[in-house]
């Protein structure tokens, strides 16, 4: 038997660890958590200083009893769970329950797995970290608290089955808060007029701006004839022309949310997902002959900062491949946010050598996309600001005046191999612009002048992307609580996720608005981020755990008191539809699922037809003339099929435009890729090439 046991939470942890450790050492994995409070009661004595009543996890005996007879065969247990408060809270939880001395130094933490990272960490265990296992408790005792005295009175008042948490419930607020927004917007009539100029040299166009140096607005139709009429045959002049040099700086290493809203915007990934790939990334894939390695540092992090070995290794790399140029002249740092947690380093690849394409062939779709996500974002933070030569050209025509502006890359820096995505904003077109040669002085022929009705839009939804983000800004949870929170407000039906974007519910929108009458403490968002700066201050060890949730309970149970003799029974009413249930002939209702509206059979128990709400998409099946319909697969994924399933099988997976080809009478579909959405025809076959490749704008 090894001398030496190492607990990790899994598996694939402790592969890649047990092949640096040799074979004096055994590593185990708990399999996550092996204490926890139990779901049958509230199991928090409150009372007695809030003392939790922790039991074993169902379904852990035997790892636990696996655990204990490897314990009292070695000499010494090292405990090597994820270097966090989670983490160091499973390690505590373990010393408990294999008898591990805890004044000895029994705790092993690193941050990254690598062979180099994993035996300093060894030459240097420590004590358990007893602030990190207090804000973990204080945490959790406060979830279950909120969680367990609120739900019960949610269900006798509104519906059997709510429950409230006290990081979700404000997450819903902000979902709920932005559609009301939504609703309330009046849309305000505004018009554009761009002037259409054809040079020798090229064409461009200018946007009117304002008369004289004031921007004066196109309110509606009559300000714009009297501007046509102004400058209709009059001179168009370049009166001026603003010629200069822009440096654009690359954006910072991931932390756990910007990674998040990146991954979200760029692949697709929402972000439990994202968390689930990264989690993998950073236990240990194999990778050929080196074995399983450990790929990134440690995915859940708030801070911006680097190693100096990591540093000097990208800035060697970055001089390798793309020449001196392209490394700046000092080590490029990054301020993390106030508030964030320093303990840990950024989300950084564990060697910028091991660069995506050599580890294509060893993992798999997702997991390459996300690590070429995060190594080009770490390798551009450390390269040299990108160059961008600017014109800005000011043109007039009797006293109106208009504006282009253009730009060109005149050294590419760290664009060259990364660029931030964007969040619901329009892409810069004069980034891209190129203008012909101008100079002041210069008269110009007379354009095409075209006016352009617009209306202005209200605040777009919130996408998993901007929802995170908003979450961080507000200081509402912390880095590893984000993609959870959002799991659980969409299983409890509080929101839908329809068109990657979220939409609070009636029954989310009934119990906010009852959270916000009876427990203002509880939903208000300041009120939140300040619990979340006390739990920081309990791992600092400024804050006593204990007096935090007595503080916070005081409050609470007044609240829960007032709210359980002045909350009078809310009854959701189920809207009845035209459908009749085939079954027994009752009309079927709307219900609110996880993933959206379905029909349901009213008569439940006794009668329990369902039925998916199918949205006709305005063209026809080719095959059948019956109309398609928007429809959802196992795995949730949108795809249009034929109305007349399942005698015809019909189906596309891309979204059709609402027209036809005009060839061959298929439906087309839009296509999208990097670079925007094109038009094409359905029928691949008979067009191998696009049909039509019409940009949509749309990217």
């Amino acid at each position: 038997m090894a001398d030496y046991l190492v607990i990790v939470e899994s598996p694939a942890k402790a592969k890649t660890i047990g092949k640096y450790l040799g074979k004096q050492y055994t590593v185990k994995a708990s399999m996550g958590h092996v204490r926890d409070l139990p779901k049958s009661q509230l199991g928090v004595d409150i009372e007695h200083g809030f003392a939790p009543k922790y039991i074993t996890i169902r379904g852990k005996g035997d790892v636990i009893k696996q655990l204990r007879e490897a314990s009292r065969k070695a000499k010494r247990v090292f405990l090597a769970a994820d270097p966090d408060r989670e983490g160091e809270a499973i390690a505590w939880h373990l010393a408990h329950l294999l008898d591990v001395d805890m004044s000895e130094s029994c705790r092993v933490v690193f941050h990254e797995i690598t062979k180099d990272a994993v035996k300093q960490a060894f030459q240097q265990p420590r004590r358990l970290n007893m602030h990190l296992v207090n804000a973990q408790q204080a945490r959790r005792v406060l979830d279950r608290l909120v969680g367990y005295r609120l739900s019960p009175l949610l269900w006798r008042k509104v519906k059997k089955g709510l429950s409230a948490g006290r990081v979700q419930s404000v997450a819903v607020r902000l979902i709920v808060d932005r559609e009301r927004e939504i609703r309330a917007f009046v849309p305000e009539e505004y018009w554009t007029a761009d002037a259409h100029f054809s040079l020798k040299e090229g064409t461009f166009s200018a946007r009117f701006h304002g008369y004289g140096d004031e921007k004066t607005p196109l309110p509606d139709r009559a300000s714009v004839d009297e501007l046509l009429a102004r400058v209709k045959g009059q001179a168009f002049r370049v009166e001026r022309v603003k010629r200069s040099e822009r440096r654009r700086n690359p954006s910072p290493p991931f932390i756990t949310s910007s990674l998040q809203q990146e991954a979200a915007r760029k692949l697709g990934f929402r972000a439990y997902k994202t968390m689930q790939i990264a989690q993998q990334l950073y236990e240990g894939l194999d990778i050929g002959a080196e074995g399983a390695v450990g790929l990134i540092t440690y995915m859940r992090t708030d801070s911006t900062r680097v190693s100096e070995v990591a540093q000097a290794e990208a800035r060697q790399f970055i001089l390798e491949r793309y020449g001196e140029a392209y490394r700046p002249e000092r080590p490029r740092q990054y301020s993390t946010r106030s508030g964030a947690q320093d303990a840990h380093e950024c989300i950084r690849p564990t060697s910028v050598r091991r660069d995506p394409e050599s580890l294509q062939p060893f993992l798999n779709k997702d997991q390459y996309r996300l690590y070429k996500l995060i190594w080009e974002r770490f390798v551009a933070s450390q390269m040299s600001a990108a160059v961008l030569d600017t014109t800005t050209v000011e043109i007039a025509a009797n006293g109106a005046w208009f504006r282009a502006s253009g730009s060109i890359v005149k050294f590419p820096g760290f664009m060259t191999i990364y660029t931030e995505g964007q969040d619901d904003s329009a892409v810069d077109e004069g980034d891209n612009r190129i203008l012909p040669p101008l100079e002041e002085g210069m008269v110009l022929p007379e354009p095409t002048v075209i006016p352009e009705q617009h209306f202005t839009q209200p605040p777009p939804r919130y996408s998993e992307s901007s929802l995170v983000k908003a979450m961080e800004e507000l200081g509402i949870g912390r880095p590893s609580t984000y993609a959870p929170t959002i799991e659980t407000i969409l299983k409890r039906g509080y929101v839908v996720y329809e068109q990657k974007r979220f939409v609070p519910t009636e029954l989310g929108e009934i119990v906010v608005d009852l959270l916000v009458q009876h427990f203002q403490q509880l939903i208000d968002v300041d009120f939140t981020a300040n619990l979340e700066k006390e739990l920081d201050r309990v791992e600092e060890g400024d804050v006593d755990w204990i007096k935090l949730l007595q503080s916070f309970y005081g409050e609470f149970e007044k609240d829960l008191e007032r709210a359980e003799q002045s909350l009078e029974h809310v009854h959701i009413v189920d809207e009845v539809s035209d459908v009749v249930c085939e079954k027994c002939g009752r009309q079927m209702v709307y219900k609110q699922g996880r993933y959206g509206k379905f029909l349901a059979c009213p008569g439940f128990p006794e009668c329990r037809n369902t039925k998916a709400i199918t949205r006709e998409v305005g063209v026809n099946c080719p095959q059948c003339g019956k109309p398609l319909v928007e429809r959802k697969g196992k795995r949730r994924k949108v795809f249009y099929g034929c109305s007349g399933y399942p005698e015809c099988e019909y189906v596309l997976w891309d979204r059709p435009t609402g027209q036809m080809c005009p060839v061959c009478g298929h439906p087309l579909i839009e296509r999208h890729s990097k670079r925007g959405t094109t038009v094409v025809c359905s029928n691949e076959a008979k067009h191998p090439q696009p049909a039509t490749a019409q940009a949509s704008g749309r990217a």
